[in-house]
């Protein structure tokens, strides 16, 4: 492939930078794509989208929003709304183009600039010192920034137990401590500065579908690991006061607004655009309301007291009010065939894969973590490069030379002859 090197830095750097503020996520996607242009071999790219099982449902998805777009109603929004959800089918689509080894630069930087920021959060909350503006959400809560960055922690934690139920599988017990420390501290940070209940729930889910698929053949390994998990995780996250607070405040805000309450509150608001918008689904489910077209229906149906939001915190419900109910069956079948896709693999390159997809299927569920550049951009992007190295499906080593190996000299190598 002409100039190919030049599109593996470019992948590292979006790793890098995913949990920097939106503006540097968005200046190393166009780096990327750029570089993929210029790199040539555009048959070999397109050759191995084709092949990809995502391929015919991000294609479906993007093909009805342009459709949507031709003959639905146009609105204020809908400039900013179709670029959101073209971007999430881009993004995609260039993940799934990446080779092996592009997919493997960019997870480098991915899981090196996280190791980077476990340390900065060990030493700012150790000694405590002036805090550089864009890394702030990194070690506190900042809007949806600091959530971007609570669920990008949770694909780590999730890849540390991963490693960590592979080593107890092959033995070696304590070669997995390290890997439950940093899993455990991790869910402590998503669960207190940086306050997102979507992490912890994502991180109490997926830590035991990742040992059900370890040990689906393995009865009782599979119940000794899901116990254990429960008290590790479940038990231990839920003393927490904070955690605990932040739930049972969830629970009365529910409640309170099922009885008609309307104030200002997470579930509240949740609880209104959920119920809205599964209305304008059912008033029109074909073809919905056009592109664009949520904020104008939520400002004739939702409370006063919530009319600046412009999505509603689940991306499915936003794409199948503004495209109908085609629209939000493509990107259900987009992310749940992700999902999909790495159980099928049974090793471990598919149980890294499965937790990073899982984690962004539910915080599509409970978040605009696709709609939000802020989350999705990032997001997004790294459970995809997780989904495409586990689609190596002729490679039983896909994540091999993660780090480059040390090379030995020639004059070493012929002494050792």
């Amino acid at each position: 492939m002409q100039r190919s090197h030049i599109v593996r830095p470019a992948a590292m750097f979006w790793g890098l930078v995913v949990f920097m503020p939106v503006g540097v996520t968005y200046l190393s996607a166009l780096l990327l794509l750029a570089t993929m242009l210029l790199a040539g071999g555009y048959g070999e790219r397109y050759a191995r989208l084709r092949a990809n099982p995502l391929w015919w449902p991000v294609m479906a998805y993007l093909a009805w929003t342009l459709l949507v777009l031709a003959f639905g109603r146009h609105y204020p929004e809908t400039p900013s709304n179709l670029f959101h959800g073209i971007r999430i089918g881009l993004t995609i689509l260039m993940a799934m183009a990446l080779t092996r080894e592009e997919a493997i630069w960019a997870l480098r930087g991915f899981l090196l600039i996280a190791a980077l920021n476990v340390l900065l959060i060990v030493a700012y909350y150790s000694f405590g010192f002036p805090i550089w503006s864009p890394l702030r959400a990194v070690v506190m809560e900042v809007g949806n920034k600091s959530i971007s960055n609570a669920l990008l922690f949770s694909v780590v934690a999730s890849t540390a137990a991963v490693w960590g139920i592979a080593q107890i599988a092959a033995h070696k017990p304590l070669r997995a401590i390290p890997a439950f420390v940093l899993l455990l501290g991790l869910g402590l940070v998503v669960a207190l500065p940086l306050t997102s209940r979507t992490s912890v729930l994502a991180l109490l889910l997926v830590v035991p579908v990742v040992c059900i698929h370890q040990w689906r053949n393995h009865l009782k390994m599979l119940v000794g690991a899901l116990v254990l998990g429960t008290v590790v995780l479940g038990a231990g996250l839920y003393q927490l006061p904070q955690l605990q607070h932040k739930v049972e405040t969830g629970v009365q805000e529910l409640e309170e607004a099922q009885a008609g309450a309307v104030f200002k509150g997470s579930w509240v608001i949740r609880y209104y655009m959920y119920r809205d918008t599964g209305r304008m689904i059912a008033d029109r489910p074909l073809t919905g309301w056009g592109i664009g077209g949520w904020t104008e229906q939520w400002h004739k149906r939702g409370p006063a007291l919530f009319s600046e939001s412009n999505m509603p915190h689940n991306d499915f419900l936003w794409v199948g009010a503004q495209g109908g109910l085609p629209a939000l069956l493509s990107l259900l079948v987009i992310m749940v065939a992700s999902v999909w896709q790495a159980w099928k693999r049974p090793d471990i390159a598919g149980r890294y894969a499965l937790a990073a997809t899982l984690i962004a299927l539910i915080a599509s569920s409970v978040n605009s973590a696709l709609r939000d550049a802020q989350i999705g951009l990032a997001l997004l992007w790294i459970s995809q490069v997780y989904l495409r190295l586990a689609l190596e499906t002729k490679d039983p080593a896909p994540w091999r030379d993660l780090w480059p190996a040390r090379r030995v000299a020639p004059a070493a190598l012929s002494a050792q002859a």
